[in-house]
């Protein structure tokens, strides 16, 4: 608001001509109207008429504009508008300053911001040390209309306001917030950044909301700005029915990386879902915190840190960021992942090593899925192109495992490991006559085993691996009018080295592998390295895909695998047990916005029964926009388990009104028969805003914790920022 008097910053109106105005000096004025005249008697200046003036990159237009010599005083009346450097318009009924800019005023005063906000005052004057009052201000950042009756979504009104320009804050006296012009909130003192400034250290918005655990939640975040590269929130959260909590956000931007760092800390005993509180009272917390950063053009470092005080520490106090990747690999569900990593890559060149620690919050943990501590975990690959001799592939890997003793696990359960592998690929591909097309191809592994002889029987272990043979696949197209039908019948067979998998040998790599489309065409069936797919294999397939020229997608493939022998090493689950696989396929189409599908499923090999199906779709026509995700694991493929895993998330969202929306969300596990989560919730949505009001229920129990039902809602105004539940 401040540069609508900066228009005539060292500068004194000179006059020339009826066009054009002039200084000597480097500084000008450009004065453009359709008459400019001199009062000889009373020594004022005197332009009409559609008068423009122009200093450096800012103009003043007005219908009349004087200047006096004898007082330095500039008036500028009627319609006055200021266009500044910076984008913003400024309007006025009356702008007058002096020559030297040590005071002025504006009469029926508003600005437009570059980012939207607007603020209008009935009179506003600038002081020379920056600083601009605005009396009876109003400032929102909804588009404001001309049409009668029609007020913006949210405004705040003041009796006072300051503008200082020197540090871009904004600043209310006796603030009102009006929400469709109705009162809301009052604030006898309220700031905020100019919109258009950069960051700013200051309070935050607020968040507050409750529930049945936690009670009445206030959360008030102050944000500081340590330097160009760095800052801190710092967010003390204070509870009903439990102690506070307090949260840090720190972040730091350097030139090779970035630096992230999140946590919190309390004193509390535990309490379970209603927030009755047992046991002895604890320092607890988390820490969230991830880094990385270049060394050169070839290579990189970082780190990620994943850790809590104890189990249900992140659920209790609803952490978010759990399942956030911060690293070179993503954590499982419930599993908190640290790790520290080195990653080179060139055209040709892939390598990287990484240390990896896990802490398990999940109840009754299966002891064989205990996750160890991985200290090293190497993995490097050199690719070499032939040209019509084919590709090479020359790979070397390590894992170094191993378990604390305190972990409770017996010896014959998940014992400590160390492995390296070294191996090498060979492929070519060959176009044949008729158009189809052959892939040879070649690999060998040789892996060591280093173990421990009280749970593998076996101190070391030896074994090469690998496999030979071909894939051979027939594309055919057909193009049409309307659509594109690409068949492609794809045919692999290779032999492989038998008994590739040693009873000692532990399987720490491949424990949630299941074998699917995605490694049909594939000679390892398997795609780590404790367990390889040995002996004759034979994978036929089908791949088809149709485009449409409107725009349409429709894509398919589907297959099964034959093995000559059968390995006790694969079990049911990864699909590879027995000679002969389940069918294996995916579908998906996309329809634009009125469907979207992807569909995966594995069917039982003789009686075609519905092994496993995973399936998304997501539409978008009228007022309503939905989406689903379905899955479905048969028991008959879970080994030690009766009963089958199936769940359902459903979203949908339907627009009552161009504002108005009802949402709901159903995330539900079949299985348990439990809501993980349901909500239903009401919005309001504009250009400025979004007002959001939901009801969340959650029925599942996690050892202490249970049911929990909560009401929340959030308030998001655009360039203020959004109050309401985190």
């Amino acid at each position: 608001m401040g540069k609508w008097a900066s228009l005539f910053c060292a500068a004194s109106f000179a006059y020339a001509a009826p066009l054009a105005i002039a200084q000597e000096e480097a500084e000008k004025v450009i004065l453009e109207a359709d008459d400019i005249s001199e009062e000889d008697n009373s020594n004022i200046i005197i332009a009409t008429g559609s008068v423009e003036a122009s200093y450096g990159g800012r103009v003043l237009r007005a219908d009349r504009i004087e200047y006096d010599r004898r007082t330095g005083k500039v008036r500028a009346t009627g319609n006055v508008v200021i266009l500044g450097e910076d984008g913003t318009q400024q309007f006025a009924d009356e702008v007058e300053v002096n020559e030297q800019l040590d005071d002025g005023y504006a009469v029926g005063f508003s600005t437009r911001l570059p980012v939207g906000g607007v603020a209008s005052a009935n009179s506003a004057v600038r002081q020379p040390n920056g600083i601009n009052a605005l009396d009876q201000a109003i400032y929102t950042a909804c588009e404001v209309c001309e049409e009668e009756g029609k007020r913006p979504t949210w405004a705040l009104r003041a009796r006072r306001a300051i503008l200082d320009e020197n540090n871009d804050l904004i600043s209310y006296r006796d603030a009102l917030l009006e929400v469709g012009g109705i009162p809301v909130f009052y604030l006898p003192y309220f700031f905020h950044p100019d919109p258009s400034a950069g960051r700013r250290s200051g309070l935050l918005v607020p968040r507050v909301g409750g529930s049945s655990r936690l009670g009445f939640v206030y959360s008030q975040p102050y944000y500081k700005v340590l330097s160009k590269s760095s800052d801190i929130t710092i967010t003390p959260t204070f509870y009903s029915r439990v102690r506070p909590l307090l949260e840090v956000d720190y972040r730091k931007k350097f030139w090779s990386g970035d630096l992230n760092v999140a946590g919190s800390i309390t004193y509390e005993r535990d309490f379970d879902g209603n927030g009755n509180r047992f046991g002895e009272e604890e320092v607890r917390g988390h820490i969230f915190a991830d880094g990385d950063f270049r060394i050169n053009k070839t290579w990189r470092w970082g780190f990620g840190v994943e850790r809590a005080s104890d189990d249900l520490f992140t659920r209790r106090y609803s952490i978010e960021g759990a399942e956030v990747s911060r690293g070179l690999f993503d954590g499982q569900p419930r599993t908190l992942l640290s790790q520290l990593y080195a990653v080179g890559q060139t055209p040709n060149f892939y390598a990287d090593a990484s240390l990896l620690f896990f802490q398990d919050l999940r109840a009754d943990s299966p002891a064989i899925t205990e996750p160890p501590i991985t200290t090293p975990l190497v993995y490097a690959d050199r690719f070499y192109d032939f040209g019509k001799y084919g590709r090479v592939s020359v790979t070397g890997s390590s894992a170094v495992l191993s378990r604390n003793a305190n972990d409770g696990l017996t010896a014959d359960i998940n014992p400590d490991s160390r492995r390296v592998s070294v191996g090498a690929d060979w492929s070519v591909t060959r176009v044949l006559p008729g158009g189809f097309v052959a892939e040879p191809f070649a690999e060998v592994r040789g892996d060591y085993y280093n173990l421990d002889p009280d749970a593998s029987g076996e101190r070391t272990v030896t074994r090469a691996v690998g496999s030979v043979g071909a894939k051979l696949s027939w594309p055919l197209l057909r193009q049409g009018k309307h659509v594109d039908i690409l068949v492609e019948p794809t045919v692999l067979g290779a032999w492989g080295l038998s008994n590739s998998n040693d009873a000692a040998i532990p399987n720490e790599d491949n424990q949630l592998f299941e074998f699917d489309e995605t490694r049909l065409f594939e000679a390892n069936g398997f795609s780590n390295f404790d367990l390889y797919e040995g002996d004759g294999k034979l994978s036929v397939g089908l791949t088809t895909a149709a485009r449409f020229k409107n725009g349409f997608t429709i894509d398919a493939v589907a297959g099964r695998r034959w093995r000559s022998r059968a390995d006790t090493a694969f079990d049911a689950a990864t699909n590879l047990d027995g000679t002969s696989s389940d069918w294996v396929g995916s579908v998906s189409a996309d329809f634009g916005r009125l469907l979207r599908l992807e569909t995966r499923l594995r069917l039982d090999g003789d009686s075609f029964a519905v092994n496993r199906v995973d399936a998304k779709a997501s539409t978008r026509f009228w007022r309503i926009a939905a989406s689903a995700r379905y899955f479905r694991i048969d028991e008959d493929i879970r080994p030690g388990v009766a009963t089958p895993d199936e769940g359902i998330d459903a979203r949908v969202r339907l627009r009552l009104t161009k504002n108005y929306s009802v949402n709901y969300r159903q995330l539900r596990d079949f299985t348990a028969g439990d809501d993980l989560l349901q909500s239903v919730g009401l919005a309001y949505t504009d250009n400025c805003s979004r007002f959001e009001i939901i009801y969340q229920r959650r029925d599942t129990i996690d050892r202490t914790l249970g049911r929990e039902n909560a009401v929340l809602f959030r308030f998001s105004l655009k360039t203020l920022g959004e109050f309401g539940t985190g």
